[in-house]
């Protein structure tokens, strides 16, 4: 009886505001639709979404003059839905708040990973999806907000197939935009993704990426996996909010990219001789420097797959943990907890390693805790932002690092960039003129004789872009490292305790066989690997004469 009086008190209050009644127990609660509010909030606001046609949704409110209500609606306006509100009973708004336990067990399923394969969600696996515009029309295919999981998953699928390193949703003012990094460059894929379609695949990416649905206005970072059948990529997901709505990146953590060894970097022979030498030493440091981006990373992998064997204990501390390394024992920074880089070096000193990776050098603590480590026996890998090499000793000055600890625990400093490959399916020659070739012949004959010079200048042959299916019609395919190793020499280590200036060091650097990036990108030029632009792009205009 006091069922039909609520029952009957609700349909008297519909009347009185002009608004259609519903008797819930005849209706079905969509979960999609319910979980476009999270539950808090849809309790706070007394009110539930219980379908969702693309921008239209179906409302249950108890009162709709209630102002958090009221504000919940006017928010769900904002956001480009079209509500049409019914009044409900008290009990018919519980009996909905009831169907929010499906939805976190749906969460609980879902979050975490994609799988794709025999055994995965979809046809995508058997789709070719290797140039944007088989992945576009894959997406067009799927464009719709019924196919969430297909158009997600073909997105991913699309991404990896075309070796990109990262995938960008973009909400603009007439819709939302889908690129693809590839080789270093946003490359458009899509451009038509309304609205509806984008909030679901948002919700979507978030509940896998274990964040929380209802926060809109605040960055968050999360991470989830590809489950594919021969190997697992992991996806960083980051989300901020923009002024068309949520911005996100996901960037692809391909375990691929570090399957290298150390002659698949891009060193030179000469190089590979210095770098093995300071391998082979039991301890000191060898510091990476660079812009994010720009390879260092891999590079320190593919040291560490180089010292890996049974009779040595290597520790890394990274933040996050990037990649899973076989073998390595890998902890990841978690600051909320007091894990720092710094806290968590001095805890794995007490672990005993013979050789230390430091994911990045970017405080006191850490760097004086480092090269403590390099000092007493350990073999220490890192990372520091800086421009160059010789910047990397500076960089750790203004840190607070003691000159005389400095001095004897650098063995090696390494600077960076990622060029373009030229794609090996269009590639042209290029016709050299004799003003260019002597250019090129009195630049190579500045190098130190450590580079065997001959073999780049007895048959000049540089090669350009043309564009074809293979590349995307970007004309190359592909990145590969240009490098400057500089050896800490007992005169640079004279230099740095004396705590002289960069240009001081770099004039000493310049005396050893030290060969720039510049240079080492022009004979990537002469090998046929990359272009003149390319090296200019990331190391400024060659310097010919």
């Amino acid at each position: 009886m006091r069922r039909e009086a609520e029952e009957r008190d609700a349909q008297r209050r519909a009347s009185s505001n002009g608004i259609p009644y519903l008797a819930l127990a005849k209706v079905s609660v969509n979960l999609e639709a319910l979980e476009l509010v999270a539950y808090e909030k849809a309790k706070e606001a007394q009110m539930a979404i219980i379908e969702a046609r693309d921008e239209k949704l179906a409302v249950i409110v108890v009162d709709p003059k209630y102002s958090q209500t009221v504000k919940m609606l006017e928010q769900l306006k904002g956001e480009g839905y079209k509500p049409t509100i019914y009044i409900v009973s008290r009990p018919s708004l519980e009996y909905a708040f009831g169907y929010y336990r499906f939805v976190q067990k749906k969460q609980k399923e879902i979050s975490g990973a994609v799988q794709v394969g025999p055994d995965g969600t979809g046809d995508v696996v058997q789709q070719d999806l290797s140039s944007i515009v088989k992945a576009r029309n894959a997406i067009i295919a799927r464009n719709d907000p019924g196919m969430i999981s297909q158009l997600l998953e073909v997105m991913l699928m699309g991404a990896i197939a075309n070796r990109s390193s990262d995938i960008h949703l973009e909400p603009r003012k007439e819709a939302v935009h889908l690129r693809f990094r590839i080789d270093g460059v946003l490359n458009d894929v899509f451009n038509q993704f309304s609205g509806p379609v984008y909030r679901s695949m948002l919700s979507r990416i978030k509940l896998l990426s274990n964040l929380k649905l209802n926060v809109r206005d605040e960055p968050q970072d999360g991470r989830f996996t590809i489950t594919l059948t021969k190997k697992d990529v992991e996806v960083r997901v980051a989300i901020a909010p923009s002024e068309f709505g949520e911005v996100v990146v996901m960037r692809l953590l391909d375990p691929d990219v570090i399957a290298l060894d150390l002659q698949d970097l891009g060193l030179r022979p000469d190089d590979l001789v210095i770098i093995g030498e300071q391998l082979d030493r039991p301890n000191g440091m060898a510091l990476n420097t660079g812009p994010t981006g720009s390879g260092k990373t891999t590079t320190l992998y593919a040291f560490l797959k180089h010292k890996l064997n049974p009779g040595i204990k290597i520790i890394t501390i990274e933040d996050p943990i990037e990649y899973h390394l076989e073998g390595v024992e890998q902890t990841q920074v978690k600051e909320e907890s007091g894990y720092t880089f710094g806290s968590g070096l001095r805890s794995l000193m007490r672990q005993d390693p013979d050789v230390i990776l430091v994911g990045e050098v970017r405080d006191k603590e850490t760097a004086e805790i480092a090269v403590q480590a390099a000092l007493t026996g350990h073999l220490v890998f890192s990372t520091v932002h800086a421009n160059s090499a010789s910047a990397g000793i500076p960089r750790l000055l203004d840190l607070g690092v003691k000159p005389s600890s400095l001095a004897p625990a650098l063995n090696l400093l390494i600077a960076q960039r990622l060029v373009r490959r030229v794609c090996t399916s269009c590639r042209v020659p290029e016709k050299i003129d004799e003003a260019m070739k002597k250019k090129i012949e009195t630049f190579v004959n500045t190098i130190p004789d450590r580079v065997d010079k001959k073999k780049y200048l007895d048959a000049i042959t540089i090669f350009k872009p043309q564009g074809c299916e293979v590349c995307n019609d970007a004309g190359f395919r592909g990145r590969i490292g240009i490098y400057e190793l500089m050896i800490v020499t007992p005169e640079i280590q004279e230099l740095i305790i004396k705590e002289v200036g960069q240009l001081e060091i770099e004039r000493a650097v310049a005396k050893t066989a030290f060969v720039s990036m510049q240079q080492d990108g022009v004979l990537k030029v002469l090998s046929g690997i990359t272009t003149f632009e390319e090296v200019e792009e990331t190391t400024g205009k060659i310097e010919w004469k």
